[in-house]
């Protein structure tokens, strides 16, 4: 075009083009086909936009904006047909067509017409008339094809189109708008675009200049802004550098949007801004930049399906790589584990990267055990470092580490060697004795572990089945820990016999005795062979335990038990033998004699209930009045207490004689109550029995065809109830034909049932006899 042309209009297909120029002319036509239309007016036209659909026969309209709004529509036989839609209110300003609904501006304000009904269906003014519109224009954007965006000035309106209730039409307008969003910018509004559910502002700026304190233009804005009901929040703003800023106008820039790529065009007079949406990707670049490596691995973990750029493999290997050269080992290893994931090649490769700066140990706790497995050099190396350097964490190792992840035989080897430096090194022997364990030499696991008395070496005999290799090895367990050594061993008889452990026990009694005593604890007959031995050991080791033993045991010798508790002056234990083997008399004159216990006496007494052992400890006792005050306190309910006190002598001084007396008088007193009440009880248990025996036997008895005599075994009721019959039953309910029963020898009258006289269960005496 020879002069500037004022707008190109796009449809949405992007096949045709509407272009109107400084000169007045207007041209709309087929980028792709030969269609084409031209005109000339007699001014210039600032305004052109073809219908979003023109590609389609139907839609083939546009409109242009000068003075007049102009529609422009190809009729019947391709003629285009013209008609004013607006005029009379100023130049038209902008013009944005979307479905069918056309929004323009004029000096007044924005129209929107239905192009279905051919009405206008509003009216918005603008705000701030003394702004002018030609060096503010109005910035117009559909957001959807119901939702307009208007910005003018430092205004921002957000209108929604509605449909009019039906009962509400009358001759109004089927649609009508709705301001659902309106509010004040700080700057004046160059352009506008929807973004989601925000908005895109592009702002022309004025600010004071600090040096000559005089208004000027400053970098134009764009902003990104948050819509509320009455106001906005800012999401983000840029100022941009565009070149000859300093002079540019509010009318000199324009926002154009490309709505299916998120595309923003920023046009001011000598340069065109292209911006875009960020994605994840310069999220991403950002955050690396500033070396926020964990937030931009967490950033590509979030977003992975949607990055294209960026792998997560390589933002944590940049990551690991910064925390090593900051130092920070430990967070570097630890992160080994969730980038490096089942990548064994790249495992090995960072072991040796973090042996070259000497951090082996730092990587040791996170290196994989299991899916995937690295080479056992890798392990075996990080084993020989701690070993040259830690034993507690080469042993910590050891126990973390399965045994089928190195070679067993080098890492033996090199603790071995170790130890020949340090015999006596506890951490040492007991890695070595795991190591044995996993290499299944239980043997030298067990000498190990006994040596150190390691608390493991039950469960290392239990878990392996060791028993026949303890068989000579019983003492260092005793000694070690006679308990848990004797459960151990009673649990397992099967393995390791009674028999054989006493003989290994031989020359040490008290753990020969600690044994056998629990046996008996928990079998008084498994080890009956050993009771006999079991008396010297109890005597020796455990007396408190001896006088239990022998009560409870059936199957230890009393003579030889007797001979060793006399030997060794045991006086309870002689007792308890002596009035089992029957000789109480011995027995009760030891604990008067020995014990000098009259209450013990009293009580050996009370158990044997033997009245001439009463009269011995009545002689012993006489001539001793502590002894009698014992015996008159507590041999009342056993012995005529008259017969003790007629015994002591007169003028015989006992200590407490008058209470003791009491005593028996009251005990008399209450053994007298005790049978009153007795007979109480029995008497009217006697007459409540009689009573109920009574109302029993009053009762009638049922006889049927059912019954049978006892005697004949035939039915008692004859089966012809004409005939006459006569039958005898007793209380006992046996039943009898009178003729059936034997003569009575007695000449009482009262007759009882033979059978159960014979059986000795009482009488039975007759309660009926019916006669027909």
């Amino acid at each position: 075009s020879p002069v500037k042309i004022n707008q190109i209009s796009l449809d949405e297909s992007g096949e045709h083009m509407g272009v109107c120029s400084e000169d007045g002319k207007v041209q709309v036509f087929g980028l792709y086909s030969a269609e084409e239309f031209h005109e000339t007016f007699d001014c210039p036209i600032k305004i052109v936009a073809v219908h979003p659909h023109f590609v389609r026969s139907h839609f083939k309209q546009f409109v242009t904006g000068g003075k007049k709004l102009l529609l422009y529509e190809r009729g019947w036989m391709n003629r285009w047909k013209l008609s004013v839609l607006h005029e009379g209110e100023g130049n038209i300003r902008n013009v944005k067509w979307r479905g069918h609904l056309i929004a323009w501006a004029n000096n007044m304000g924005v129209k929107i017409l239905d192009m279905i009904s051919k009405q206008r269906i509003t009216n918005v003014p603008r705000d701030d008339i003394s702004l002018r519109p030609d060096m503010y224009p109005c910035s117009l954007c559909w957001k959807d094809n119901l939702t307009l965006i208007i910005g003018w000035g430092n205004s921002v309106k957000i209108c929604s189109v509605k449909e009019r209730h039906a009962s509400e039409m009358r001759d109004l307008p089927n649609r009508y708008v709705e301001i659902v969003f309106q509010f004040d910018t700080e700057f004046y509004i160059s352009g506008l675009a929807p973004l989601c559910d925000q908005l895109v502002i592009l702002s022309y700026v004025k600010e004071i200049s600090e040096k000559t304190e005089v208004e000027c233009c400053a970098r134009p804005r764009l902003d990104i802004v948050q819509p509320l009901p009455e106001s906005c929040e800012e999401i983000s703003s840029d100022a941009l550098t565009v070149r000859g800023f300093q002079e540019n106008e509010c009318r000199d820039y324009h926002l154009e949007y490309s709505e299916g790529e998120s595309l923003f065009y920023i046009i001011s007079p000598r340069d065109v801004v292209v911006a875009k949406e960020r994605d994840q990707d310069d999220h991403i670049d950002w955050l690396l930049e500033k070396k926020k490596y964990e937030e931009a691995l967490m950033a590509a973990e979030i977003s992975q399906k949607t990055i294209k750029k960026h792998k997560i493999l390589d933002i944590g290997l940049a990551y690991i790589n910064h925390l090593v050269e900051k130092g920070n080992y430990d967070l570097a290893a630890r992160k080994c584990q969730k980038i490096l994931g089942k990548n064994t090649e790249l495992w090995e490769f960072e072991v040796y990267k973090f042996k070259e700066i000497g951090q082996l140990k730092a990587i040791s706790r996170y290196l994989p055990r299991r899916d995937p497995i690295l080479k056992p050099l890798i392990y075996e190396m990080v084993l020989h470092e701690f070993l040259e350097s830690d034993y507690e964490g080469f042993a910590t190792l050891i126990k973390e580490w399965p045994g089928d992840l190195y070679n067993n035989t080098i890492i033996v080897q090199a603790v071995v060697d170790h130890l020949k430096k340090d015999p006596q090194n506890r951490t040492l022997l007991q890695t070595l004795a795991e190591l044995y364990t996993y290499d299944q030499r239980y043997g030298r696991a067990l000498e190990i572990y006994l040596t150190l008395r390691h608390k493991d070496v039950f469960q290392l005999i239990h878990k392996h089945n060791l028993f026949s290799s303890i068989k000579d090895k019983i003492v260092l367990l005793m000694d070690f820990d006679s308990e848990k050594a004797v459960d151990m061993l009673l649990d397992n008889e099967d393995k390791i016999s009674i028999d054989r452990v006493v003989e290994e026990l031989e020359n040490r009694p008290e753990l020969q005795h600690v044994y056998l005593h629990k046996l008996f604890k928990r079998d008084h007959h498994k080890g009956q062979r050993y009771h006999e031995k079991q008396i010297s050991l109890y005597a020796e080791y455990d007396r408190p335990n001896l006088l239990p033993f022998l009560r409870d045991s059936t199957h230890c010798p009393l003579e030889k038990a007797l001979e060793i508790c006399q030997q060794r002056n045991f006086v309870e234990e002689t007792v308890y033998l002596l009035s089992r083997m029957g000789n109480s008399r011995s027995a009760l004159k030891m604990i008067m004699e020995e014990l000098q216990d009259v209450d013990k006496a009293i009580e050996f007494a009370k158990e044997q209930d033997d009245g001439e052992l009463w009269e011995d400890l009545i002689l012993y006792s006489i001539d001793k009045p502590p002894f009698i005050t014992g015996l008159l306190n507590n041999i009342g309910t056993h012995v005529d207490p008259i017969l003790l006190i007629h015994r002591i002598k007169e003028g015989m001084e006992i200590p407490n004689l008058r209470d003791s007396l009491v005593k028996i008088l009251q005990d008399y007193n209450l053994q007298i109550l005790l049978r009153e009440g007795c007979k109480k009880i029995l008497v009217a248990d006697s007459l409540s029995l009689l009573k109920k025996m009574h109302r029993t036997q009053m009762k009638g008895v049922l006889v049927d065809e059912e019954n049978i005599c006892e005697s004949c075994l035939s039915p008692i009721l004859p089966s012809d109830a004409s005939k006459s019959f006569n039958v005898v039953v007793f209380h006992c309910r046996h039943m009898f034909h009178k003729e059936c029963l034997p003569v009575s020898n007695t000449v009482s009258p009262v007759q009882f049932c033979n059978i159960c006289s014979a059986k000795h269960r009482g009488p039975g005496s007759t309660i009926l006899e019916m006669k027909k």
